[in-house]
């Protein structure tokens, strides 16, 4: 808790989005300072329900992305709770949602209809393929990950196609999302005038495969699965040392010659096969078990120490308890505590630091409608909008 001023501070924030990509970004909005209202509908947003695992019969993967939240429980297709609902959206600064395009119309909460009650309004979209060709077609960050391309690039080469292991492109769209918003509020303060945001998941998948997308784009070719190798660069990968696997990344050739340094293959960097990247990239197959047989001496964990002292970008592949023990030693204090007393809850720290106004966490995930009554009271007051 903490009553230090935050950059969204005074931000009302209407959220009618639910599962991953809204939520997450609201969530990030919230930690800002945002007052958000989280609209559900009567069963609640369905991540409640995804188990396993849990935290006192409440899914993680919903605790993991709503805090910071007050929610209410809305019926739209009652007609007293969709006015509450489209009051809630007259009041609101930011607007997100993420029916299929053009779902909410029928409630008279569609960005048209919002807007012209308040132009103000800030009204984000995120959908799975646009409001255009793909408005139909529902929008799952696996099917995305499919669509994309991203699956014909993760696995081994000789292997199946693989997923992420997270939902990538729903927590990109989502990122996206609080990145157009920003802009859209930036715009509004200059000129009085919110606008319509929008964020699919399929053009965030695009965006998000960076370089392999300009390989096609720019480059004309299709990049295809390679294990854990890199395509334009090398070593950037697992090797083997005398325990375990440790990922080396000597990205450019002065990190390269620190590498063999350590190493001792002073010679190597010189040999005409591996003295750029693109001679190392070409001759990666005979550079690789020269490497191997070095790394053999020492532990992963004996290579990251020396490594890293030198320069030389490297860790260890840890499970998700060593990435947090990880980001403890390093002084990062990655885990906060949301909430107070049998609510308190600790969850992973917002990515980013501010100097003069840090990010804060004032309420710990909402029960369903748990401030429903407070919400809908505030709603029916015909006094001052907040």
């Amino acid at each position: 808790m903490t009553d230090t001023p935050r950059p969204l501070d005074g931000v009302l924030v209407a959220d009618f989005s639910r599962v991953l990509a809204g939520p997450y970004a609201t969530m990030l909005l919230a930690d800002l300072g945002a007052e958000v209202v989280k609209v559900e509908s009567p069963d609640g947003d369905e991540t409640r329900t995804w188990i396993p695992p849990e935290r006192e019969g409440v899914s993680t993967y919903y605790l993991g992305i709503n805090r910071g939240k007050r929610s209410v429980a809305l019926d739209l297709r009652d007609e007293a709770d969709a006015a509450l609902a489209r009051e809630l959206a007259r009041r609101a600064d930011v607007v997100i949602q993420n029916f299929k395009p053009g779902g909410l119309a029928k409630y008279g909460l569609d960005a048209a209809s919002v807007r012209a009650a308040n132009p103000r309004t800030v009204y984000a979209s995120i959908s799975g393929f646009g409001p255009g060709g793909g408005a139909h077609v529902p929008g799952y960050d696996l099917m995305v990950q499919a669509i994309s391309g991203l699956m014909s690039l993760t696995g081994d080469p000789d292997g199946p196609p693989y997923r992420a292991g997270i939902s990538v492109f729903d927590v990109m769209a989502g990122n996206h999302a609080v990145i157009g918003i920003l802009a859209a509020l930036r715009h509004r303060d200059a000129t009085g005038e919110g606008q319509e945001v929008e964020v699919n998941l399929l053009s965030s998948a695009l965006s998000g495969l960076v370089n392999h997308s300009s390989a096609y784009v720019a480059g004309g070719v299709v990049p295809y699965r390679m294990g854990n190798a890199h395509p334009s660069v090398f070593p950037y990968e697992p090797l083997p040392t005398a325990d375990r696997d440790l990922i080396v990344a000597a990205a450019n050739d002065r990190q390269f010659r620190k590498l063999c340094v350590v190493l001792g293959l002073d010679e190597v960097p010189d040999d005409p096969r591996f003295a750029r990247n693109r001679d190392r990239t070409a001759n990666r197959e005979e550079l690789r078990p020269l490497l191997v047989e070095a790394l053999s001496a020492r532990g992963a964990e004996e290579w990251f120490e020396l490594l890293v002292a030198a320069g030389v970008p490297c860790g260890p592949i840890n499970t998700i308890d060593g990435g947090f023990a990880m980001a403890q030693r390093f002084g990062l204090d990655p885990v906060v505590e949301v909430g107070e007393g049998d609510r308190a809850l600790p969850m992973a720290r917002h990515p980013v630091t501010f100097s003069a106004t840090p990010a804060g966490y004032r309420l710990p995930p909402p029960g369903l409608d748990e401030h429903g009554a407070e919400l809908r009271g505030w709603l029916k007051d015909e006094g001052p909008d907040r």
